[in-house]
Parts: C-alpha cells; sequence; structure tokens
C-alpha cells in the first residue's frame, strides 16, 4: 500500500483512536499530561513528515492509482471552493490565535469569566477545527481524485469527531464551568447566536480575525508556488 495511505491512516488513527478515546486517559495515568502531550506531538509530527513524503512521491508518478479521478468537479464549484477553504484557513488561524477551553494548553482559561466564551468563540468554540473542517470541504468541492477526497475527506471527519472528544472531556475536566460555558457557545458554528444565546461581536475577533486572513489570502497567493497548482485557476 502506497505510504501515504499508511501515513494518513497512522494520523487519523492517532487523534481518534487515541486522543479521542478511552485510551487517552489511560496513558495520561501512566506518563503524565505533559509526557503524553510531548510524545503525541512527536508522533503527530513525524506521521505529518510521513505522509507528506508519501504524497510528494505518490504525486510524482503518473501511474499511481491514487491519481486517478473517482468524480471531475464542475468548473462552476471553484469559487465555492475558494471562498469555503479561505473562510475556513481564516477561521482556523484565528482561533489558534484566541486562548480557550478548547485549545490545548490554555483548558481553563476563562470558564471563570462573565462572559466565558468572547471572539470567535462566540461564533463556535472550536473555531480551529471547523476552520479545518471547512477548508477541507472546500477542497473536496475542487478534487476528485482518489487521495485528494481520502486526504480531505479523513482531515474534515477527524476534526469533526475531535470537536465532539473535545466537549466530553471538557465536561469530565470541569462539569459545573465547562456547563455555563457550553449553555452560551455552540459547537455548530452561529447555532448559539442564532439561538439568542450569545451574539456576534466582531470587534473583539479584531486584529486575531485580520492575521488570520492575511494568512488565508498569502495562502491563496503561494498556492501555485508551494503546491503546483493555482488556488484561483478557472481550469485543471
Amino acid at each position: 500500500m502506497n505510504t501515504f495511505v499508511w501515513a494518513l491512516a497512522g494520523f487519523v488513527v492517532l487523534h481518534i483512536g487515541v486522543s479521542a478515546t478511552g485510551l487517552r486517559a489511560r496513558l495520561v495515568g501512566a506518563t503524565g499530561e505533559g509526557a503524553y502531550r510531548g510524545v503525541f506531538s512527536l508522533a503527530s509530527l513525524g506521521l505529518l513528515a510521513w505522509m507528506m513524503h508519501g504524497y510528494g512521491t505518490m504525486r510524482a508518478d503518473p501511474f499511481d492509482a491514487l491519481n486517478g479521478a473517482i468524480w471531475t468537479p464542475p468548473d462552476w464549484l471553484r469559487w465555492p471552493s475558494i471562498i469555503l477553504s479561505g473562510l475556513g484557513v481564516t477561521l482556523a488561524f484565528t482561533g489558534l490565535l484566541t486562548p480557550g477551553p478548547t485549545l490545548a494548553g490554555y483548558e481553563k482559561i476563562g470558564l471563570a469569566k462573565d462572559e466565558p466564551a468572547q471572539g470567535v468563540l462566540r461564533i463556535t468554540r472550536h473555531p480551529f477545527l471547523w476552520g479545518v473542517a471547512l477548508w477541507a470541504a472546500g477542497h473536496l468541492l475542487a478534487n476528485g481524485e482518489r487521495f485528494a477526497v481520502m486526504l480531505f475527506g479523513a482531515l474534515g471527519l477527524m476534526v469533526i469527531l475531535g470537536a465532539r472528544s473535545i466537549d466530553r472531556k471538557g465536561a469530565a475536566r470541569a462539569p459545573v464551568a465547562w456547563a455555563r460555558f457550553a449553555d452560551v457557545t455552540s459547537n455548530v458554528p452561529f447555532i448559539a447566536i442564532t439561538q439568542g444565546r450569545n451574539r456576534l461581536a466582531l470587534g473583539e475577533i479584531g486584529w486575531r480575525g485580520l492575521v488570520g486572513l492575511a494568512i488565508a489570502i498569502g495562502i491563496v497567493l503561494a498556492h501555485e508556488w508551494v503546491f503546483g497548482v493555482s488556488a484561483i485557476a478557472t481550469s485543471p
């Protein structure tokens, strides 16, 4: 089997089969939180590097079956794909720059405040994960190759399941504080706002959102140089 497939499978299993299950608690109990996070981060980076190497090898081989198309996206999906991917990158990096209870290492941040969810957390309590999900969905609209469906489908599913796992761990770690946080936030973007449990406050997002947008624009402009395909091309 292609090394890309093995690396992708290992990456997904690590994040869903270990981090999102009871196995994580047992490993933390045996090694300690700091050691677990260190090993987990190293394993994630190692699998990511292996995946990138496998991807490069696979894409360089025109006879690799993974390069075959499952479906051919129509041209009119190009701009919806760009918009979804751009929004996803913007949301993901805005989330990474916003300390909060769902971001690794900041689990206790904000839970005791009068307003436990501010900024982008008013939109979704999982901005990074939903950003990745939107980015993956955008790429699925514009790429019909087997490897693309596997990669973006797996990553999208992984982060959606990961959000549910983080919710369970947060509720178990601090039931009362988490319930208060969950009452004014939503997993799915904008649900808490549309239900009147929170409000949109773009001013609170501020520079974090601008940085996220700048990164998204930068990726679009550098896409052809980095990946060999223009993000805004109207034809393959």
